[in-house]
């Protein structure tokens, strides 16, 4: 199984993108899906988590209402649209899949990912 994240770029304070992750190999509807990032100089943080169906989504507080995670098992790929972007949203993002079920609460955990794409920038100017 293959990531590849791509759409990041620069934006403006209170702009938008909209980044896509194309996933090869078989049965991509079977995986949960998940975005995560990591600002310069920080650790990487859960942004959400995506239910195999995409009925579910779950958040990391600071992006509720701003951010949200859709996917498209036809095309075998995973979205994270970002509205009201903020500078310290500034960030390679990473997308994740993962194989299984895991519980609610373990959704942000990177250990609960099996498989990962190899990041995508993006620079929100103030």
């Amino acid at each position: 199984v293959q990531l590849q994240a791509y759409g990041g770029g620069l934006v403006q304070a209170g702009g938008s993108l909209r980044l896509s992750c194309a996933v090869s190999g078989p049965a991509f509807s079977s995986y949960r899906m998940g975005w995560f990032r990591q600002a310069p100089g920080k650790e990487r943080e859960f942004v959400v988590a995506i239910s195999r169906g995409g009925g579910s989504t779950y958040h990391v507080d600071s992006v509720k209402g701003r951010f949200t995670a859709s996917r498209d098992n036809a095309e075998n790929t995973v979205y994270l649209q970002m509205n009201s972007l903020k500078p310290e949203d500034t960030a390679v993002y990473y997308c994740a899949a993962g194989k299984g079920s895991t519980i609610v609460a373990y959704v942000g955990r990177a250990a609960e990912y099996d498989y990962w794409g190899q990041g995508t920038e993006v620079t929100v100017s103030s």
